[in-house]
C-alpha cells in the first residue's frame, strides 16, 4: 500500500486547526448531560446543611406530593454500595455529615424542574456537633504526613539549613497566605446513567478526565463485572483537575437509574462545586532564604501548612517546587497538614507548583531587593547543576535562556524604574516557572483500510486541550500521512486503555502509545504483499513496560513570566497591562493549541493573583464565594494583551515525540510575578493573595 502523503502533511509542530471545531460551534458535539436517552429523568442532590454531625430523620413526605417527582432516596434506604479506597464516593450510605454541602438525599422526578423542587422540598434533621473549619498557623492537630499529592516524601532535607540561614550575611523571612480556590470548568459535573437490565449491563455518559477510572470505580461500587460498564467521556467542557477523579454525581446518577429503572441525568448546579468536586486547598507558606552579598544562596527553606477533610487526606505538594529550583547548599522542604470539617480537597491546575511557586518567586523577589540585585539575575546566578533534592542530573533545563529571552522581548532594563500616571502607580515583575514531567502507561490501536484512510483508538479524554488533534498529528507524523486521512476515536472506556488526562501528561502519555502503533502499523504494512483486506489490518500498543521504566534524569519544564501592572492609588483597583511567558517544554507539536495552552494557564494565574478566592466562613463552616457571581474569574475586561514565546528545546530523554507537557506550566509563577510587579509599582508588599482593592488601599496608607 502506497503510504506517502496525498498532500503535504500537517506533521507535528504545525498549527493544526481543532478536528472537533465545528462539532462544537455548531452544537453537535454532545456533552454528559445531553444525551437524550427515551424516558429519561433527573436527578438533585440535597446538601447538607450542618458542618458536622449526623442526620437523625429525613421527610420527603412534601418532596413525593410535587408532581412529577419519581423518588427521593435517604441514607435510609438508597441502594447499598461496594468497596471503594475513595470514602468520598460512599454517598447516602450513613447519616454522618463530615462536612456541609456533602449530600444527604436525592430527588428524582420527570423534569430538572421538578427534581429541583422536589430537592428543595425535602426535609433534613440533624443532630449538630461542633465544628473547626478554619486553618490557621499553628493549629494545634496540625501533622508532618508521609506523602504528599503526587507520592513525593512530605518532608527533605539536606545540609543544615537552619545554621545556614543563621549564618547568612544576608537573610529575608517571609510569610505568604494562599486562599482556597475552585476549579470552576465551563460545564460543570454532569452524567446519564441508564441500566440495561436485561444485559445486565450499565452505560454511562460522564463529565470526567478519564473514563476508565470512572468505570472500574463503579464496576467495584455497584458489583458489576468491568465489561459490563461502559462509560463515555467524548466531548468534556473543562476540568482543570476536579473532573480527574470519579465525584459523587456519577454515583448518584447511577444509584437513581438503577433505583427507578429509567435513564437518569444528574447535572450538579455550580453552587454545589465547592463542595463535593475539590478545591485547591488554603496554604500558608514560609520561605526563608539566605545568600551571600554576591546573591548565592547558602540556605533554602519552604515550609507548608495545609488543611485537609476528615473524609481523605489530600496534602497539596506546594513546598515541592523548590526541591527543584535554586542551587542551595542547605535545603529544607516540608508539609504540615491539618484535617478539618471541610470538603475534602484535590487536583487544580498545577496542584503544589502554582502555590508553591508564587511563595518561592515572591520570596527570590524579596531577596532580590534586599541584596539590591536585578531579580533576573538573581535567579541566573542561583542555577543549579543537578536537580537540587536528588542529585540527579537534567534531561534538559533552559531557565536562563528563558530568563534572557523574556527580558530581552520585554524590555526588561528600560522597565526597571517604577513609572506613575496620575493615580495610576506602575511597575514590573518577573517569576521563573517549572513543572515535572509525568508519563503514564497507555494503549493504543491503530488500524489500516484499502481506501487508504486510517484509524486510530484510544481512551483518551480531550478536555477541550486540542488533544484529538495532537493526537492525529503524531499518528499522521508516524504513519508518512496527510492528517485527513486519519480519524481519532477517544473517551470511551470500550477503546484501548488511557491514562487520565491529568498532569500534563496526556499528549505524552496517550501519544507515546498512539506512536508505537502507528509505527508498527508502517512496518507491517511495508512486509505485506496484496492488498489490505476490506476489513482492513490491525496493531495494538501497550507502554506499560516503557512509561514504568525509572528515568535516571530530573525531568521538568521551565519558563519565565515577565508581567507589568498599575495600582490605582485612588481605588486600589490593580490592572495588569502585559503578560509574557517564555518556556522551555520540548517540542511544541502543535502551535496553535499549545499557544492556547499556555495563555490560558497565564489567565487563570492572573485570576489567581487579583480577583479569585475563596472565604470559610468559621461559623457555617461553608465557603462563601460559590457561584460565578462571588468567584470571580477573569473576564475579557481583565485580560491584557499575553504575549507567549518557546525556545526550540530537543530533549531526547523524554517520549518519541519530544514533548513535556504544556497543559499546567502558564499558571505557574504568573501571580508571583504580578505581586512582584505590584511591589515593584508601589513599594509595598502584599504577601497574602489576592491583590484586592481594600487590600492594595490598607497597604497603601
Amino acid at each position: 500500500m502506497d503510504s506517502s502523503p496525498a498532500d503535504p502533511a500537517p506533521f507535528l509542530g504545525s498549527p493544526a486547526t481543532r478536528l472537533e471545531g465545528r462539532e462544537k460551534v455548531t452544537g453537535k458535539a454532545r456533552y454528559a448531560a445531553e444525551y437524550a436517552l427515551p424516558d429519561r429523568a433527573y436527578a438533585w442532590p440535597v446538601p447538607a446543611t450542618v458542618a458536622h454531625g449526623r442526620v437523625t430523620a429525613v421527610d420527603t413526605t412534601g418532596a413525593l406530593a410535587l408532581p412529577g417527582v419519581l423518588s427521593v432516596l435517604t441514607p435510609y434506604d438508597a441502594p447499598r454500595l461496594g468497596p471503594s479506597d475513595d470514602p468520598t464516593l460512599r454517598v447516602l450510605q450513613n447519616p454522618e455529615v463530615p462536612h456541609r454541602g456533602w449530600y444527604v438525599a436525592l430527588a428524582v422526578a420527570e423534569t430538572p424542574e421538578a427534581a429541583r423542587s422536589a430537592a428543595a422540598a425535602v426535609r433534613v434533621r440533624y443532630d449538630a456537633e461542633p465544628h473547626d473549619a478554619v486553618l490557621h498557623a499553628g493549629h494545634p492537630a496540625a501533622y508532618t504526613p508521609e506523602q504528599v499529592n503526587g507520592g513525593y516524601p512530605a518532608h527533605r532535607e539536606k545540609g543544615d539549613a537552619a545554621a545556614a540561614f543563621a549564618a547568612a550575611p544576608v537573610r529575608v523571612d517571609c510569610a505568604y497566605a494562599v486562599p482556597p480556590l475552585h476549579n470552576h470548568p465551563m460545564e460543570p459535573h454532569a452524567a446519564t446513567a441508564h441500566w440495561d437490565a436485561d444485559a445486565g449491563a450499565l452505560t454511562v455518559y460522564d463529565s470526567s478526565q478519564g473514563a476508565g477510572l470512572v468505570r472500574s470505580t463503579l464496576a467495584s461500587l455497584f458489583g458489576l463485572p468491568a465489561d459490563r460498564v461502559t462509560v463515555v467521556s467524548e466531548h468534556v467542557g473543562g476540568a482543570f483537575g476536579c473532573k480527574g477523579t470519579p465525584r459523587p454525581h456519577v454515583v448518584l446518577a447511577v444509584m437513581a437509574a438503577r433505583h427507578t429503572g429509567r435513564p437518569v441525568t444528574l447535572a450538579l448546579p455550580r453552587r454545589h462545586l465547592a463542595a463535593v468536586v475539590g478545591h485547591r486547598a488554603p496554604t500558608l507558606h514560609r520561605v526563608r532564604l539566605g545568600a551571600r552579598t554576591d546573591g548565592t544562596l547558602t540556605a533554602l527553606a519552604h515550609e507548608v501548612t495545609t488543611h485537609t477533610s476528615r473524609v481523605r487526606e489530600f496534602v497539596e505538594q506546594a513546598a515541592v517546587p523548590a526541591r527543584v529550583m535554586y542551587a542551595a547548599p542547605a535545603l529544607l522542604t516540608t508539609h504540615r497538614v491539618v484535617p478539618l470539617d471541610v470538603p475534602t480537597p484535590s487536583w487544580m491546575r498545577a496542584p503544589g507548583e502554582s502555590p508553591g511557586m508564587y511563595a518561592l518567586e515572591s520570596a527570590m523577589d524579596e531577596l532580590a531587593c534586599a541584596l539590591g540585585i536585578d531579580p533576573v539575575e538573581l535567579r541566573i546566578c542561583n542555577e543549579p547543576d543537578a536537580e537540587p533534592d536528588s542529585g540527579r542530573p537534567f534531561s534538559s533545563r533552559h531557565l536562563v535562556e528563558c530568563l534572557r529571552e523574556g527580558a530581552a522581548r520585554f524590555g526588561w532594563a528600560a522597565q526597571r524604574t517604577p513609572r506613575q500616571d496620575g493615580p495610576l502607580l506602575i511597575g514590573t515583575g518577573v517569576a521563573a516557572a517549572t513543572y515535572p514531567v509525568y508519563v503514564a502507561p497507555s494503549s493504543a490501536r491503530a488500524h489500516a483500510f484499502p481506501d487508504g484512510t486510517y484509524l486510530v483508538q484510544t481512551n483518551a479524554t480531550d478536555l477541550g486541550t486540542g488533544a484529538r488533534t495532537v493526537l492525529a498529528q503524531i499518528a499522521a507524523d508516524a504513519l508518512r500521512v496527510a492528517l485527513d486521512r486519519v480519524t481519532v476515536e477517544i473517551g470511551h472506556s470500550a477503546l484501548p486503555q488511557g491514562s487520565v488526562a491529568g498532569g500534563s501528561a496526556g499528549t505524552a502519555s496517550w501519544g507515546w502509545a498512539v506512536h508505537d502503533a502507528c509505527t508498527s502499523l508502517v512496518a507491517l504494512l511495508a512486509r505485506r504483499s496484496g492488498p489490505i483486506p476490506e476489513a482492513g489490518v490491525s496493531v495494538p500498543a501497550d507502554t506499560t513496560a516503557s512509561a514504568k521504566q525509572k528515568s535516571p534524569y530530573a525531568r521538568h519544564a521551565f519558563g519565565a513570566h515577565f508581567a507589568e501592572v498599575q495600582a490605582d492609588t485612588v481605588t486600589g483597583e490593580v490592572r495588569v497591562r502585559r503578560l509574557l511567558g517564555v518556556f522551555a517544554a520540548g517540542r511544541i507539536l502543535n502551535p496553535l493549541t499549545a499557544r492556547s495552552q499556555f495563555v490560558g494557564g497565564m489567565v487563570m494565574g492572573l485570576g489567581m493573583a487579583l480577583t479569585e478566592h475563596s472565604t470559610m466562613d468559621p461559623a457555617f463552616g461553608d465557603f462563601t464565594e460559590n457561584d460565578l457571581a462571588s468567584y470571580h474569574v477573569p473576564a475579557h475586561a481583565d485580560v491584557p494583551d499575553i504575549e507567549v514565546h518557546w525556545l526550540d528545546e530537543h530533549d531526547k530523554h523524554l517520549n518519541p515525540m519530544g514533548g513535556k507537557g504544556i497543559g499546567e506550566i502558564g499558571i505557574v509563577g504568573t501571580a508571583a510575578a504580578i505581586g512582584n510587579a505590584f511591589h515593584h509599582a508601589t513599594g509595598c508588599r502584599i504577601r497574602e493573595l489576592p491583590l484586592t482593592p481594600d487590600r492594595v488601599l490598607t497597604a497603601l496608607g
